[in-house]
């Protein structure tokens, strides 16, 4: 079971699973006229209060709702990407939403587009690479989808949002707990639309120690440019201040340089080892510049990413300092 779960990122991993335990999918939604931004994302924790949820955040506002079920009303397709919270369906073909609560309220139906995910082989199943074998990582990680397009409408709060033609992203995060620090950002938005970026950075227990990891893919013209502390990538430099995040990164070929401007976003709930009492600042509203260049200077790409998703948590001197 453990070799077809690693090698499936989007299906269930938490079959058999002990608390502190979570999993939770991420769909990002842009419309056409990207007027409309929502990031819908079920999960489940297991912990002293298990259940299931889905979260909604509204990009353009910020404003976000928690809707808690009982972790019964929790089911998935295993070994498929695929699951249920209650009424509302998910998988790698669209999503089926359907809460009325005081809380918030959404409806509607979206159809994907091909997924293009992180490609998965037996040696580097998915963006995680090689630690995605090792059994006591405190958290893991799996890109579903850079882009795809989307078909479909939904309503919230009463308000209609028609996403036909636009473009999604599908994420997810499942383990222990979310690290004590990370940077997070993401944009499938760019002038060029075969440019596609995720990027984390983040404290990773190890053993008794820590140290700073970091995972970046860069989809471009068919081809992913990957940076990762397993692939033999290496920082920089790295500088977060108020308005912005400054990222340089290098393998042996290529130098990527990364600015994400930062704003006001939405509060999010994330995991901790008891709970999902975690507060997590994301917004939908940011931007990121792009400059892929070969190591003597000659410029790959040049851009900007918009309506890019942000997180800037935890405990940043240590984030900074960390090796």
């Amino acid at each position: 079971m453990m070799l077809r779960t690693i090698l499936t990122p989007g299906a269930y991993h938490g079959i058999n699973k002990k608390p502190p335990f979570f999993e939770g999918w991420y769909y990002k939604l842009i419309s056409a006229d990207e007027k409309h931004k929502v990031a819908i994302i079920p999960g489940v924790i297991l912990g002293q209060d298990a259940h299931a949820f889905v979260q909604i955040l509204e990009g353009v506002s910020g404003t976000s709702a928690y809707h808690q079920f009982p972790f019964g009303n929790f089911t998935s397709d295993y070994p498929r990407f695929g699951l249920r919270v209650a009424e509302n369906r998910f998988d790698g073909s669209g999503l089926s939403v359907n809460i009325d609560r005081p809380e918030g309220q959404i409806t509607g139906d979206i159809q994907l587009g091909p997924l293009n995910p992180w490609p998965v082989t037996l040696l580097s199943p998915g963006i995680m690479g090689w630690y995605a074998w090792v059994p006591v990582m405190e958290c893991y990680h799996g890109v579903l989808s850079f882009d795809h397009s989307l078909q479909g409408s939904l309503i919230l709060n009463g308000k209609k949002m028609d996403f036909t033609g636009g473009r999604g992203y599908i994420e997810k995060d499942w383990g222990q707990s979310f690290p004590s620090a990370w940077v997070w950002f993401q944009s499938n938005h760019f002038k060029n639309a075969s440019a596609c970026i995720t990027a984390s950075v983040a404290i990773i227990p190890w053993r008794k120690h820590s140290f700073r990891g970091f995972i970046v893919g860069f989809w471009l013209n068919g081809k992913l440019h990957r940076f990762a502390t397993y692939s033999g990538a290496r920082i920089e430099s790295l500088q977060i201040l108020d308005d912005h995040v400054d990222w340089v990164l290098r393998n042996r070929q290529l130098r990527l340089s990364l600015t994400a401007r930062r704003v006001q976003g939405g509060l999010l709930r994330g995991p901790t080892r008891l709970d999902m009492g975690k507060r997590v600042l994301e917004t939908l509203n940011a931007s990121v510049q792009v400059r892929l260049e070969t190591l003597q200077g000659a410029i790959v790409f040049e851009g900007t990413g918009a309506h890019t998703g942000l997180e800037v948590m935890g405990d940043l001197p240590q984030l900074l300092s960390a090796q």
